[in-house]
């Protein structure tokens, strides 16, 4: 049984996260934060490891008339996960999931404008790449997104995340080359109650985070 406070705030897990992903420190390294919070995970972890930070964009399929429960997710590619066992129980079909991915497409385009100038994310054929978010639940959102960069090639796709529950991190091993987990606590019920400090970041914060950090590989 975990107590629900386990990091102070995204600094002091981010910062306990980047020495079990030392292993991972070389000049051919980029770590990819989720936005938001995944951003400024990602700004220590590579202040730390001194490496590139870049930015992906994934977006969560909500169940209609709840969107907080992720039925699946969709990335900028527009590569698509669907959570089958949930969308299966709720009821819901392939022409809804589809239907909805293309609304958060829209969404995706605005925030790579905003984020990345319009730039997509190139090949990396000569890369390491370490995917972070703040926490991961259901882990839609990153599978959607380790699906997605798995396209480009890096030498090693790594997840790496502060807290997740044990049976995300299971589903996350079949779509990464490595996981690196701080917790895996039980239970689990959301990922603000193992943070004393989990407020929601602005853009303007993000946008911050990158450019104090991002050395373009564009």
């Amino acid at each position: 049984m975990y107590g629900d406070v386990t990091f102070r705030d995204r600094r002091d897990a981010a910062l306990r996260l980047s020495k079990l992903l030392d292993r991972y420190r070389s000049e051919n390294l980029i770590v990819f934060g989720i936005p938001r919070g995944g951003v400024e995970i990602g700004y220590y972890i590579a202040k730390e490891l001194d490496c590139l930070l870049e930015v992906t964009i994934p977006r969560k399929i909500g169940a209609p008339l709840q969107p907080e429960l992720a039925v699946g997710a969709v990335a900028e590619d527009g590569t698509i996960y669907v959570e089958e066992e949930v969308a299966e129980i709720v009821g819901i079909s392939r022409e809804y999931i589809d239907s909805a991915a293309r609304k958060e497409l829209e969404v995706i385009k605005k925030r790579i404008e905003l984020y990345r100038k319009g730039k997509d994310i190139p090949q990396l054929s000569e890369y390491n790449a370490v995917v972070v978010d703040d926490g991961i639940a259901t882990g839609a959102t990153m599978m959607a997104t380790l699906r997605l960069l798995r396209k480009k090639n890096p030498i090693k796709l790594v997840c790496g995340t502060p807290v997740a529950p044990p049976e995300t991190i299971h589903k996350l091993r079949r779509e990464a080359d490595d996981i690196v987990c701080l917790e895996t606590p039980t239970p689990f019920y959301a990922i603000g109650q193992f943070y004393q400090d989990f407020r929601q970041l602005t853009d303007e914060e993000v946008l911050h985070y990158l450019s104090h950090s991002r050395r373009l590989i564009y």
